[in-house]
């Protein structure tokens, strides 16, 4: 690798780091510790990791915050760098469900990975939440234009969202599959 290269890189990294920095007050020091590498991404080489990188926006919110409405327009996945959410399902006939409780690391919000309209459930951050989202449009183009990349990625997303099920992981890199096909035609 280059000095040039190298020297892009730590711009765009700090560029980055300090813009979240500054949205979720926290110091570049700190980010830097809790951005890289983020569990699902810990491998991932420097390449990919360059062309995805821009496309994360940084995401807060207070305790008590509905971060997604089951029914709502499924734009975003999340992933969380702080803080702790509830994951809801309300059927139709009945209350609402908590299916899950996610962490640091935790992923929700793959309705948008997948190509859904709406999202299939609702989160709340029960403790103030710093994440990274990324839209889901924009992850499916970077899949379609980096198919070797974008098999890299969904198999994170995979094992991200199935860890939270015993022997999931089939079933959810198979619907994320099937999301990206669907949506690409």
């Amino acid at each position: 690798m280059t000095h040039k290269k190298v020297g892009i890189n730590v711009i765009q990294n700090m560029i980055f780091a300090t813009g979240i920095g500054i949205a979720c007050g926290v110091t570049m020091l700190e980010r830097f510790i809790t951005l890289h590498p983020i569990a699902i991404f810990n491998d991932l080489d420097e390449k990919n990791m360059d062309m995805l990188q821009p496309l994360f926006e940084p995401f807060s919110c207070r305790a008590g915050t509905i971060v997604l409405k089951q029914g709502t327009p499924a734009d975003h996945i999340y992933l969380i760098v702080r803080g702790k959410v509830e994951v809801s399902y309300k059927p139709y006939d009945g209350t609402p469900i908590t299916v899950s409780h996610l962490e640091k690391n935790g992923l929700f919000g793959w309705s948008a990975v997948v190509g859904s309209e709406k999202y299939t459930s609702s989160a709340t951050a029960i403790e103030d939440l710093e994440a990274l989202r990324i839209r889901g449009s924009e992850l499916r183009k970077f899949c379609s234009e980096y198919p070797e990349a974008g098999r890299d990625i969904l198999e994170r997303l995979a094992n991200g969202v199935s860890s939270r099920w015993t022997d999931a992981h089939a079933q959810v890199k198979s619907i994320l599959m099937q999301g990206m096909r669907d949506t690409q035609h």
